[in-house]
C-alpha cells in the first residue's frame, strides 16, 4: 500500500466467522495486512452463538451458533507478540455483559503486552441469550455501560478506587500494573442513544452501519459533540467499509468517508463469498491500496 494521508488510518476487520476458528488464519491475516501497510485490525465480539429458531422475542442479530468467534482480547494478546506494527481494536467488545474490573485487568495487560497498541471499542450488544448465559441482566445494559466506562478509566489510573455505584462496589482496591499510555474508549452502535453516549464519554465513535447510513450518523455525531461542548477535531470516527460492489467502489466509499471527516476506516471482506484467507487478503489489500492512492 502506497503512503496516503497520514491522518487517514486504514485498517481491516478480521473475517473470523469465515476463518473456521483457525489460529494460522489469524496469524496470516494480521501479518499480511501489517506488511501491506494497514494500520489496525478490528475484531468483532461474541462469547456465544445462539440458535434463532422459535425465539420470542426473535433474535435480530446476524450470527448464530454456526459462526465461530475468538475472544478479541485473547486473540490480540496472541497476535501482539507476532505482529509488531498493528493497532488492535476490539470492535465492539460487548462491555455490558462483562465484569468491569476483569475487563480493566485484561485490557491493561493487552496494552502493556502490545506497547500501547490498543483502541477499545465498546457496545451494549443485541443478544439476550449471551447475557443470560453470563448471568447479567439485558434490560439495563445501557446504564450499566455508562458506569462501566467511568470505572474502567478510574481503575486505569492505578489509584485506589473506593466507589459505590448503581452496578459496582469497589472497596478501596487498585489495578496494578496499569497501561503505560491511556487506552482510548470508542463507542459503537447505531441508535441515537449510542451516538449520544459516544459524544458524552467516548474518545471516538465506531460506525457499524453501511453507507449511506454511516454518513448520516457522522453528521449526527458532530451535532451531538457540539451539544456536549466537545470539538469534533479532537474526536475519532471509524467506519466499516462494507459494500457489495468491486474493490474500486469500496475504496470510493472509504475516500468519501475521509472527505466527510472520518479519521479511520476498517475494510470488511466478510459476506463476499471469498473462499480462502488469501482471497480475503487480496480484496482487503486492493481496497486499501486504492484508498491510499486516492
Amino acid at each position: 500500500m502506497e503512503p496516503g494521508n497520514e491522518s487517514h488510518r486504514i485498517g481491516a476487520v478480521y473475517p473470523q466467522t469465515e476463518m473456521g476458528g483457525r489460529p494460522d488464519n489469524a496469524c496470516q491475516f494480521a501479518g499480511e495486512i501489517a506488511r501491506a501497510g494497514l494500520r489496525h485490525l478490528l475484531a468483532y465480539d461474541h462469547v456465544l452463538g445462539a440458535t434463532h429458531d422459535a425465539r420470542d422475542p426473535a433474535l435480530t442479530g446476524p450470527y448464530t451458533e454456526r459462526d465461530p468467534f475468538h475472544d478479541p482480547i485473547t486473540l490480540f494478546a496472541y497476535l501482539a507478540g507476532l505482529v509488531p506494527d498493528l493497532e488492535f481494536v476490539p470492535g465492539v467488545l460487548v462491555l455490558a455483559q462483562r465484569q468491569t474490573a476483569l475487563v480493566a485487568r485484561q485490557v491493561a495487560d493487552l496494552s502493556l503486552l502490545s506497547g500501547g497498541r490498543v483502541r477499545l471499542g465498546v457496545g451494549t450488544g443485541w443478544n439476550p441469550v449471551e447475557f443470560e448465559a453470563l448471568g447479567v441482566a439485558f434490560a439495563d445494559r445501557g446504564r450499566r455501560m455508562d458506569e462501566q466506562i467511568d470505572v474502567l478509566r478510574r481503575l486505569w489510573t492505578g489509584e485506589v478506587v473506593d466507589l459505590s455505584g448503581e452496578f459496582h462496589r469497589i472497596d478501596r482496591a487498585a489495578l496494578n500494573p496499569v497501561p503505560e499510555v491511556p487506552v482510548a474508549i470508542w463507542v459503537g452502535g447505531n441508535h441515537d442513544r449510542a451516538l449520544r453516549r459516544a459524544a458524552r464519554v467516548g474518545d471516538g465513535y465506531l460506525a457499524s452501519s453501511s453507507a449511506p447510513d454511516q454518513f448520516e450518523r457522522l453528521s449526527t455525531m458532530k451535532r451531538f459533540l457540539d451539544e456536549a461542548g466537545r470539538p469534533s477535531s479532537e474526536f475519532g470516527f471509524d467506519a466499516l467499509i462494507r459494500i457489495a460492489g468491486p474493490p474500486a467502489a469500496a475504496a470510493r466509499v472509504g475516500l468519501d468517508w475521509f472527505e466527510a471527516g472520518g479519521t479511520h476506516a476498517s475494510i470488511v471482506s466478510l459476506g463476499r463469498g471469498l473462499p480462502t484467507v488469501d482471497a480475503h487478503l487480496e480484496y482487503v489489500i486492493e481496497v486499501a491500496d486504492l484508498m491510499a492512492k486516492g
